[in-house]
Formats: C-alpha cells, structure tokens, sequence
C-alpha cells in the first residue's frame, strides 16, 4: 500500500511538472505566481487535474443511433422554450488548482525549456568544500538521527504483518528492531558566490506596468542564478538625474520626477563592486532597465563608465529597454552604435510589453556565462 501510494505521488508530481512545462510562457509572462512564492517553494496555479472516468447517461435514453429522427432534431435533452434564460445550474464548472513547486525544480524547467546553458562560475569556483547531507536511511545510528516518521511505519507494517494491528485500538509500539536513523553522505561542493545589481530608471516617464515588467523579468533571473551559485547577493540601485542604493521594496515601488542621468547609476554600481563584491571572489551581474531616455550629453559619460568600470568587472551586464508611452527609446540605440550588439559581456534586450518578457530572458542568459 505505502509503496503504491509513493508511486502515485511520483506520477501526480511528473503530470504537474508536465503542466507547468505547458504553460510555462503563460506563467514567466503573467507573473502571477510570485506574490505566493515562500521562503523556499513558490505557489503555481495550475488547471485542475482529475482522474480519467466513465459519464454515464440517462437509463432508458437510447443508445447513439438507435430510433428515428429528423433534420433539425437536437442531439441532446433540453427544453428549448426558455429563449437563452436558464436557471442555475448544479454542475461543476472549472477549477483552477494550486500545487507547491520548489525553487530549484522551477529553475530546472525554466532551464530546460530555455534551453539555457549551465554557468561556468569565475573567481572562487575552482576551491572545493565538502558538505555532508542526508540523504539515505539505515537501521542503526545514533539516537539524535532517529527517524521518527520512519519508526512508525516500520513498526506498523510489523505490527499489520503479523496481525497485532487493532484498527479499533491503533496503538503502534516500535521495537527496537523498527528503529531507523538518517545516514548522511560527504559530497563536494564548488564554493562560488554570485552579485546581482539591478538598476532601473524611475522617472516619470516609467510608469507600474513597465515596474511589473521588471519585477516579473528580475523573478526569474533570480531563481536561474540561484541555482547556478552556492550563494547570490541582491543589491538595488534607482536614478532619476541621481542615483542611489535602495532596499528591494523601495526599488519596485518608487517614482520620482525630472531628468534622466543614467551616468549616475553606473557610479553608484561601480562603488557598490568595488566596495562588496571584490572581482576576484564574486560573479558579478548588472542589470539596467530603462524606457531609454537619458540626458544627450550624458552618454559619452555612461559609455565611459562601462568601458573602464563595469564591463571590466561582471560577467555580464543586461541592458533591457522597457518601451513607455513617454521614453524617447534612443539609448539602446546609442549602446548598439558605441559597443556593438554582439558585445562580450554586455546583452541588449527590447522588451516591448509582458509578451516580450520570455525571449528577453532566454537572451539574457543563453550566454552561460
């Protein structure tokens, strides 16, 4: 029986991976998942999963063909008198049903269906730690890696076998030959640790469905690098003409008015690496979003920054353009002309609305690097 059930647990979690392949472009471009994602699990609504059955119909209807008709005849029972006004129905309709997914398992679909390349770490991914995991179970052990869960169902399916079970009395004693204890085992681990500086514009001219844009993009560039890297660190920077280091609740919430110096943000960046993330220890990865206005006698300044500053210190910098009713939409014009498309560490991305969102990921890290 338990062994049944454990493969009918299997199977319902390859069937939910399976919908969530699916639909995986639906959930990446809508973003409804990430106000449920919890400490480690994220919370996907998927269409609901029922078992195949039979529907039997009416005794004493007929089977199909049987009797006379004519042309024009319904197929069907019904009383076609009520003009399209019905009464409420009995039947079920449609659900829509919630299933926990982890992270790492979430990073793992994305990654395959983006067919994204695993990441060579730099810096400190060539030193190697060991980690001990449990991961096995084995019938002697100390008493601090007992088993609890596993005791009693050695103790019950001993106790169902030789038939002391009383299901009126289901009173389960373990012997101290149903004790089992965790076992662990030693793997090796790269240590690599990972930054991720995201920058963004909140002028006034980026309006909230441009900050969702982001904040659905950045969710999933999260969950991707997270799994590549032992450890991530997350900074945040906003600028308008001025740029500063904010918490993440700020950076997705904020929205300022004037002028757009994008100079500033990458001042601030570049104080930020050199002040956390020494380059020869951290896998540093910046990520700009803007509506691609910028103060014209800025640029050269911006240019000069990520030539000297940035470009020489992460493994990529992502330069997404967030088209807005009211950004002029020139800069990534501007990078394209000064650095070239195919830059080596540096991605342009135009992602026009949240349909865009899917490619503009895949672009950002289809690189492996």
């Amino acid at each position: 029986m338990v062994m049944k059930i454990d493969n009918d647990r299997s199977r319902f979690k390859q069937i939910v991976r399976g919908k969530i392949r699916e639909n995986l472009k639906k959930y990446v471009t809508h973003g409804e998942m990430i106000g449920r994602k919890g400490r480690d699990l994220v919370s996907i609504p998927v269409p609901s999963l029922d078992v195949p059955h039979f529907k039997f119909g009416q005794n004493g209807s007929g089977g199909v063909g049987q009797g006379d008709g004519n042309v024009g005849d319904p197929l069907a029972r019904g009383n076609d008198s009520s003009n399209g006004k019905g009464e409420a129905g009995s039947e079920p309709g449609g659900h829509i049903m919630e299933v926990e997914v982890s992270l790492e398992e979430l990073a793992e679909i994305l990654g395959d269906e983006l067919e994204l390349p695993r990441i060579e770490p730099k810096g400190d991914a060539n030193l190697v730690q060991e980690k001990t995991r449990y991961t096995s179970i084995r019938s002697t052990g100390p008493e601090s890696l007992r088993h609890f869960k596993r005791t009693y169902k050695q103790a019950l399916r001993r106790q169902i076998a030789s038939g002391e079970y009383n299901p009126q009395r289901p009173i389960v004693v373990p012997y101290r030959e149903d004790r089992r204890y965790r076992s662990w085992t030693t793997v090796s681990q790269p240590e690599s640790n990972a930054a991720i500086i995201y920058m963004m514009d909140v002028s006034g001219s980026m309006t909230d469905d441009q900050k969702e844009i982001v904040r659905t993009e950045a969710f999933w560039i999260d969950t991707w690098l997270a799994s590549q890297y032992e450890g991530v660190e997350i900074r945040y920077i906003i600028h308008d003409a001025v740029a500063k280091q904010v918490d993440r609740d700020t950076f997705y919430h904020t929205r300022e008015s004037g002028g757009t110096r994008i100079s500033s943000a990458y001042k601030v960046c570049a104080e930020v690496i050199d002040r956390e993330f020494p380059r020869s220890q951290w896998n540093i990865y910046a990520f700009q979003f803007s509506d691609g206005d910028n103060w014209g006698e800025d640029n050269e300044q911006s240019f000069s920054l990520l030539r000297e500053k940035l470009l020489p210190a992460v493994n990529l910098f992502c330069y997404g353009q967030v088209e807005s009713p009211y950004g002029s939409g020139d800069f990534i014009r501007s990078l394209e002309s000064k650095f070239g498309e195919e830059h080596e560490t540096m991605i342009l991305s135009e992602i026009e609305d949240k349909q865009a969102i899917y490619e503009s990921i895949k672009k950002f890290l289809g690189t492996g690097k």
